[in-house]
């Protein structure tokens, strides 16, 4: 149950597109560069819409189960995320984030979920709100780059943001060299309760209103290693949505340390 679970949230983490598109040239960092010009070329890529409609394939793994479904996304910016997640056609499980709580309910054991960010911080390894829930969707970086103190430095080809927080917290964002698109985004905590999230933007699609990573790899480790992979087969932008969610009645709520 909890790996299902930790398979819907994540799910509303994670972001791409494959409908009338145009896939981006992406090219080589070149020469140094200052933190403020990173930042500044990151934040200048395209993403203007109010609502998006997703609809993806995603598989997850972790050392003793492999599952492969297919999930709805509907977003309406800074207000709310719906995921369904579907097997064989039929939705098993719900998720709705809200910028106050999460929410869930799944359907194989007639069970839901209703509480803070604190447990989905917990299961991906770094702690999480609505923003960056948004951010991750849309191939932000996490955290807000204009407000933290960062190194900037070259490596693999690519332009590096190195942050490190109190504590044992060292975060790390690399960008290409064309539109200073995110390609990977690194947290990790070190000392006695060890984790880390690793998420990877393989490519970015074109749209009239956004560039969009096309694809999405997560690697979450913190005692077990969990890899997720995402592909969208379509996006649409700006539609009217409605965001249904109902716990069906006598379902148990459960609670999660």
């Amino acid at each position: 149950m909890k790996k299902t679970i930790t398979l819907l949230l994540t799910l509303t983490l994670l972001a791409s597109c494959k409908s009338k598109q145009a896939v981006v040239a992406e090219q080589a960092a070149e020469g140094s560069k200052q933190v403020t010009e990173i930042v500044e070329g990151h934040y200048k890529t395209a993403r203007k819409f109010e609502t998006l409609l997703i609809k993806s394939n995603a598989r997850y793994q972790d050392k003793n189960t492999t599952q492969n479904v297919t999930a709805e996304i509907r977003i309406k910016k800074d207000e709310a995320i719906l995921v369904s997640i579907r097997f064989l056609g039929i939705t098993m499980a719900k998720a709705l984030i809200t910028p106050k709580e999460v929410s869930y309910y799944e359907k194989l054991n007639s069970t839901y979920f209703k509480g803070d960010y604190a447990v989905l911080s917990r299961w991906l390894g770094t702690d999480l709100d609505y923003k960056k829930v948004e951010n991750m969707l849309v191939g932000e970086a996490l955290d807000d780059l204009s407000k933290g103190v960062y190194k900037a430095s070259l490596q693999d080809g690519k332009y590096k943001l190195t942050g490190k927080e109190s504590g044992s917290t060292i975060k790390e964002y690399l960008f290409e060299g064309a539109n200073y698109l995110l390609k990977k985004q690194l947290i990790t905590q070190g000392g006695a309760q060890a984790r880390s999230l690793d998420v990877q933007y393989p490519s970015h699609n074109e749209y009239q209103q956004a560039i969009l990573p096309s694809a999405i790899k997560i690697v979450a480790e913190q005692k077990d290693t969990v890899n997720i992979n995402i592909e969208y087969t379509s996006v649409k932008f700006d539609e009217k949505l409605t965001f249904p969610y109902e716990v069906p009645e006598g379902f148990e709520q459960i609670f999660i340390e």
